[in-house]
């Protein structure tokens, strides 16, 4: 006798879970994007529920023959159909006001009431001038990159704001008084020679600008041998890369660098100073991220814009002055304004990047000129890094291009 397999019985909860079980597995989809919440019923031709609920028609009680009208999503199904004179339709005052045709004059005549505040307000433009004034359109600079996740658009505004309310917290002192040993001169000497490391190591722009931000708030803070100065540079310069770069240099291609004026062990003891005495804070903003957003905010973007922008930029860091004189988010401001006077760009300061900014045109000019003062004499100066750097081809040679005449004053050969 052939033997059967016996299944064994469950009970209603076991078998209603497990059917639940089934039909949620099959029912479930792969999360995708925020296009999930569309409504799949509109995407398959179907009304929505809503559609059916707002469809619904009451019926009247019209005497003896009176009916019943019953409404099941979009369908109507007619039991007893009544007389017509027995059935009253009652649909909502919403719907009436919809369906009633509005005529164009009286669409017109709502559009010309104003109000008293209206009239108040247009009364006042025009004595002060405005009315007939044209607006300064601000350009959207992040709409092209709504769909990148990295340019966190959605942020990006907020960000800034914080990094022109926390700019001063790291901003520098006239600190050379302070130091008997050094002065502004050799600091531009330690500069100049940090910027061709920086180039021969191939090392990130942001690397740069952390490198002199942490070498002035050294020297701001401790007093600091001449013989210690370039120890100071490459270890700052070290700090720097293991906080910004992906493959940060050794400490012996800096011992290197420095023609063995250094042993590992004190570039390593001057490292751990640093950090001491700048208590880790290291997340400063620094002119350079000021330079990325202000580059995007000035249209029409190009390559020799934007190295323009760079190599005034990095002349200011040179330079003792303008380091101390101006915040990290004004010299970024102010490179952009004087590049777009050396390019004869047309408006030379735009509404978007007033916006962007926060500078007026006004506000940017002294140190826009003392950027150009830079660029004009940087072909005839002895700390000719920045020069030669953007010089070459791949830099649009940018440090070739005239400077800007409307910024450069005097015409007794005096720049200042």
């Amino acid at each position: 006798m052939a033997s059967r397999v016996i299944v064994p019985q469950q009970g209603n909860n076991g078998e209603a879970k497990q059917k639940n079980l089934i039909v949620e597995g099959r029912n479930r989809r792969v999360l995708q994007d925020i296009g999930n919440f569309v409504n799949e019923r509109a995407a398959h031709g179907k009304k929505p529920i809503t559609e059916g609920v707002a469809a619904i028609a009451l019926a009247g009680k019209g005497g003896a023959g009176g009916g019943v009208t019953k409404v099941v999503g979009a369908q109507r199904k007619v039991v007893d159909k009544p007389n017509p004179e027995n059935v009253i339709v009652i649909s909502s005052d919403e719907e009436t006001e919809q369906r009633r045709p509005v005529s164009r004059r009286e669409g017109c005549s709502r559009k010309d009431v104003k109000t008293l505040t209206a009239i108040l307000s247009a009364r006042s433009k025009a004595a002060c001038g405005l009315a007939n004034k044209p607006k300064d359109s601000i350009e959207d600079i992040d709409g092209a990159d709504a769909g990148n996740e990295l340019a966190v658009t959605e942020y990006v505004d907020d960000i800034y704001n914080f990094y022109k309310l926390t700019e001063n917290d790291g901003r520098l002192h006239d600190y050379m008084g302070l130091q008997p040993d050094i002065n502004a001169k050799m600091r531009s000497i330690l500069v100049d020679w940090l910027i061709e490391v920086h180039r021969k190591f191939e090392l990130m722009p942001e690397t740069l600008y952390l490198t002199m931000n942490i070498v002035d708030r050294y020297l701001s803070m401790r007093v600091v041998p001449r013989k210690e100065l370039q120890l100071v540079g490459i270890s700052a310069m070290l700090i720097a890369c293991k906080y910004e770069e992906i493959w940060a240099p050794e400490v012996n291609d800096f011992v290197f660098i420095s023609d063995n004026a250094y042993a590992r062990q004190h570039i390593l003891v001057m490292e751990k100073a640093i950090l001491e005495k700048l208590e880790w804070y290291l997340t400063v903003p620094t002119p350079y991220v000021f330079l990325v957003r202000y580059i995007k905010a000035s249209t029409p973007f190009d390559d020799k814009m934007e190295n323009l922008v760079f190599f005034l930029a990095e002349l200011s860091l040179v330079q003792y002055p303008t380091v101390v004189m101006y915040c990290p988010s004004m010299l970024a401001a102010a490179a952009v304004y004087a590049a777009r006077c050396t390019l004869g760009m047309s408006p030379l300061w735009s509404g978007t990047l007033k916006h962007h900014t926060g500078y007026s045109e006004d506000q940017l000019k002294n140190c826009a000129k003392l950027l150009v003062k830079f660029h004009s004499t940087a072909a005839e100066s002895k700390l000719k890094a920045v020069h030669r750097k953007f010089s070459s081809q791949d830099r649009n040679a940018v440090a070739l291009l005239p400077p800007a005449r409307n910024l450069l004053p005097v015409p007794d050969g005096e720049l200042f």
